[in-house]
């Protein structure tokens, strides 16, 4: 993709309108010079066009700023993004260590009662430490209360409504309607847990799961440090004891949902105002640089499509032939294109980060995923000016050329590694951790064709059938080759044959389009001075000419 330049002169846009009045007739000389040379300077990068024109490269420069601010912009919400879910994490793990008995960290997938007194215990575990919460935590954490009111702690039990069953004659009844059966204890009456514990009775051979749910409350005041107003959260913490495997083996879960509000009344001292909030003028900044770079660009692109409409009304008039759609493309600018995402991504991304810091909204993993994919835009359109040195160049070419066919082999691809990971997870899944879901299926067939990890695959397969055993060897081995040494080889291949191509089109010189030929014939260099124009002598030339051709029609039709 080339660099596109600034919109050629206006009085020059009416050059070929006649065009279409004189069909497969001759066409002025200086008309298609002049159609050359707009192109050619359209293809120009910033040096040759100010040579050409003497215009200053304001894109240039607007792109070399808005680089670095929003670099700038992108490295400190990471700062604040950071904090947010560090917070998130260590409370986490503060609530595991608070309200499961004998937890140890990391034992969480392994945390799990095999005894009814075990669950009794863990059970009244929880709840006396939620009642002296405040004599326990070393935090800032505290109940939530509806106006003077505070929010229960809810113990309930979901279970099969009636069964009898009996294992040792192989024999059960049960009907499958699921009940639920709920207590209810508030932590400041705490004689009310006292009295309901002893008396909820767990049915374990129809009982599915006990799930404890209570609501915290907290204050993140780290950002004070960091110019930012402080978040309020809720901690929506769900315990649940699994049985529904009815296996001996209850499985003990904390699940902890972060609501992240705007905190009712807060007072900061010790700060400047203007500290706090000199982040949202330099927001504000990056908003005004970004859609002075969105207008521009399209203002660029428009440009792009005009010279696309006379250079193919021009072929059609002079051979009554369409220009072929790769040479269309040459004048739709990717780069631009590209940058015009950029800038829309960037300006969501900061308006929602002002929201943010002025409290209206809390869309951290929504404002990191704009500015994220905004950023890398822009750092990806630098490569564009890269490609006007001729060896750099050569990357570019070479993904613009292959990317079709690299689509396409993909594409092929792609269904053999489908195939291989729905047989994977139907098959190794119950005797494989890497192949329980079609995810982690995915991941590690993908990590096998980069080489990675691939003895613990094979080992870590379980031997409790021969037979699986025996298919997991074939199915792997089979795999690892097919995608290793032959996809894998022939997807290199056709990188490297493309660039082969463009290297030896590099070398001979010769124009590979008809559009290239066409340009080739304009030996004009940019400080020739032919691409200076006097606005003012050609925009009243073209009054005059457009005045002679009115004066023309009214004589003829008289």
């Amino acid at each position: 993709m080339h660099e596109s330049g600034d919109r050629y002169d206006e009085h020059e846009s009416d050059l070929n309108s006649s065009w279409d009045d004189r069909p497969h007739q001759s066409i002025d000389v200086n008309d298609v010079e002049r159609l050359r040379r707009k192109i050619k300077y359209y293809f120009m990068n910033p040096c040759e066009k100010y040579h050409a024109r003497g215009r200053k490269p304001w894109k240039l420069i607007l792109q070399i700023i808005k680089i670095a601010i929003i670099t700038i912009q992108l490295v400190s919400f990471g700062l604040s993004n950071q904090m947010v879910v560090t917070f998130k994490e260590e409370n986490l793990m503060t609530f595991q260590h608070l309200f499961l008995k004998d937890y140890v960290d990391g034992s969480i997938d392994t945390y799990a009662v095999y005894r009814q007194k075990d669950v009794y215990e863990h059970i009244t575990y929880v709840i006396e430490q939620y009642e002296h919460l405040h004599n326990t935590t070393v935090g800032n954490h505290e109940y939530e209360k509806t106006g003077s009111v505070y929010t229960p702690l809810s113990l309930c039990q979901d279970f099969y409504r009636s069964g009898t069953i009996y294992p040792g004659n192989d024999t059960f009844e049960i009907d499958a309607y699921v009940e639920t059966d709920c207590i209810y204890i508030y932590p400041a009456n705490r004689s009310s847990s006292q009295d309901l514990i002893p008396h909820f009775e767990l049915y374990f051979k129809r009982m599915l799961s006990v799930k404890i749910s209570f609501v915290l409350k907290a204050i993140n005041l780290q950002t004070v440090r960091h110019r930012e107003l402080p978040d309020c959260y809720n901690f929506n913490i769900l315990i649940t004891f699994n049985n529904e495997a009815h296996s001996g083996r209850i499985k003990v879960d904390l699940e902890n949902e972060v609501e992240i509000n705007e905190c009712r009344d807060c007072k900061v001292t010790g700060a400047s105002a203007k500290s706090i909030y000199l982040p949202l003028v330099f927001d504000c900044l990056i908003i005004i640089t970004c859609m002075t770079s969105f207008i521009l660009c399209l203002r660029s692109v428009f440009s792009g499509l005009q010279l696309q409409f006379e250079y193919t009304l021009y072929c059609k008039n002079q051979s009554g032939k369409d220009v072929p759609w790769s040479d269309r493309l040459e004048f739709i600018n990717g780069w631009y294109i590209l940058i015009i995402v950029s800038d829309l991504f960037t300006v969501t991304g900061s308006i929602l980060k002002i929201e943010i810091q002025t409290k209206v909204l809390t869309s951290y993993d929504v404002c990191s995923i704009f500015l994220g994919i905004g950023t890398m835009f822009v750092w990806i359109g630098v490569i564009r000016y890269m490609g006007y040195f001729r060896k750099y160049n050569i990357l570019i070419l070479t993904l613009r050329a292959a990317f079709p066919n690299v689509i396409r082999f993909i594409c092929c691809a792609g269904i053999i590694y489908l195939s291989y990971c729905f047989c994977g997870w139907i098959v190794l899944g119950p005797y494989h951790e890497k192949f329980r879901t079609l995810n982690t299926v995915s991941e590690c067939l993908f990590s096998l064709i980069n080489g990675d990890d691939m003895f613990p695959t094979f080992k870590n397969m379980k031997q409790k059938s021969t037979l699986i055993w025996i298919f997991s060897r074939a199915y792997l081995y089979t795999f690892v080759s097919l995608f290793i040494y032959m996809i894998l080889s022939l997807f290199i291949t056709i990188i490297t044959d493309t660039y082969d191509t463009i290297k030896q089109q590099q070398q001979s010189g010769l124009p590979a389009s008809k559009l290239q030929q066409f340009l080739s014939e304009c030996k004009d260099l940019p400080n020739s001075g032919v691409y200076r124009l006097n606005e003012n002598s050609c925009f009243l030339q073209s009054c005059l000419s457009k005045c002679r051709e009115r004066r023309e029609r009214l004589t003829s039709d008289a």
